[in-house]
């Protein structure tokens, strides 16, 4: 599917897409990761997904509504860029793809379900803890969180001040939860 696009590469911190606006392309990352967030008027953030190369963004476009979030390149990015009439077209000639990206969306909204009941459900704690364990790794044995995350980084993805995710870090640490080691967080 991405070689059916135009490629286009786009510098780190570059908005690819704004929440309600038109649009009929999609996204396919070639290299690079993008940020996928909903933000009000007065600059908060609301942080949905983050994807990478191998994974597309946009294809929402198909049901003729505006765009639902922001999609910001968190890094220098390489993208194949479709319009609704390319991935329609291939998608005809190509039904499994079609079923590839209902899958894909249906994993989605799992995921997104999951979020909307942890910030329902959820303290703050509760919330830093679930995203700890969710992208926590296993690695000879213990869970390890690749990526580094600022204290701002956990907060827009748990709807908290970065004040408050810096009191649970620390008491996570203290309670023998949470210890960073060689630029990792570790989960204990």
């Amino acid at each position: 599917l991405a070689a059916a696009g135009t490629m286009r590469s786009v510098p780190r911190g570059t908005v690819v897409i704004h929440e309600g606006e038109d649009g009929d392309t999609m996204y396919i990352i070639v290299e690079g990761h993008v940020r996928i967030f909903l933000a009000d008027e007065d600059g908060r953030e609301v942080f949905l997904n983050e994807c990478g190369p191998g994974e597309h963004f946009g294809e929402m476009m198909l049901d003729y509504g505006l765009r639902a979030a922001t999609v910001v390149t968190a890094e220098a990015c390489r993208f194949s860029v479709l319009t609704r009439a390319q991935l329609e077209t291939y998608m005809m000639e190509h039904p499994e793809l079609a079923l590839a990206m209902l899958r894909m969306l249906i994993g989605r909204v799992r995921i997104l379900t999951r979020t909307v009941g942890n910030l329902s459900l959820l303290d703050v704690y509760g919330r830093v803890a679930h995203l700890l364990l969710d992208m926590a790794v296993e690695e000879n044995g213990r869970l390890v969180i690749e990526r580094r995350l600022t204290q701002q980084d956990i907060a827009t993805r748990v709807g908290a001040s970065r004040e408050m995710v810096s009191r649970i870090l620390k008491d996570l640490r203290a309670g023998g939860y949470v210890e960073t080691e060689d630029n990792r967080m570790v989960v204990l």
